[in-house]
């Protein structure tokens, strides 16, 4: 298991989620091209790594656990409000309450994305996934001081989010050594739950992180830069 990938995910969301205490207002215009950047460096990897390598098994049930985690991503996004996408819906004045659901379904979005990391050579995966996270760091933490929970249990809250994506890839890190009881056999398919999440999530971020659904010029830029990177990286590999 490699200390460096547990790092830069954990810097990712963390530095996402403290950025709400230095950055005010609606606009965040920066935020978006990140999100519009990491979607499509999602994407890119997703089609061009993870799915070869999930069907390297000869599972034929892969495609099933695929649309598994497509409709599973779907009841996540129930809870969340659509936050991992950045999307940030502030209470009405009267109904401030601690949002457990989107905490809940975050945390348990980003454990899952942790986990393809112990596979193979996934190293541009790392710095994707840090990157979809500053989005839904900072989104998360302005829901949080929206429903006026206090500097010290948002930060903590963050925390809890930011470990997540580590403890997912240390769990799978220790599945696929067969350290976790029998569940090596399975990979595959819980891999495949992992790309249906992926698969959602970028095509909504590509399609969804602007206003009005259109691609302006510097999203075009962002887009074709996540998934040229994703590209270069591919080649390098063969």
């Amino acid at each position: 298991m490699d200390t460096w990938k547990i790092i830069v995910l954990f810097l990712g969301a963390f530095t996402g989620g403290m950025s709400v205490f230095f950055f005010k207002g609606d606009n965040h215009k920066t935020l978006k091209l990140v999100l519009s950047f990491s979607g499509a460096f999602l994407f890119g990897i997703t089609v061009l790594h993870l799915i070869p390598d999930a069907y390297h098994g000869n599972d034929n049930y892969v495609g099933v656990f695929i649309l598994i985690g497509f409709l599973f991503q779907i009841f996540l996004e129930q809870l969340s409000e659509g936050i991992e996408h950045g999307h940030i819906h502030k209470p009405g004045p009267e109904h401030f309450a601690f949002p457990l659901g989107i905490l809940v379904s975050l945390c348990i979005h980003a454990f899952l994305e942790g986990m393809p990391l112990a596979e193979g050579n996934q190293n541009q995966l790392v710095y994707g996934i840090a990157l979809h996270h500053v989005p839904a760091a900072f989104a998360l933490g302005t829901v949080l001081l929206a429903n006026k929970q206090g500097k010290n249990k948002t930060i903590f809250f963050i925390v809890l989010f930011a470990i997540m994506a580590p403890a997912g890839y240390f769990f799978s890190n220790e599945l696929s050594a067969g350290g976790i009881g029998n569940l090596q056999k399975y990979y595959g398919r819980i891999m495949g739950v992992v790309i249906g999440i992926f698969l959602h999530i970028s095509t909504t971020i590509l399609f969804e992180s602007s206003s009005d659904h259109k691609f302006t010029v510097r999203k075009m830029i962002a887009v074709l830069l996540g998934m040229g990177i994703a590209l270069g990286a591919f080649f390098a590999e063969l």
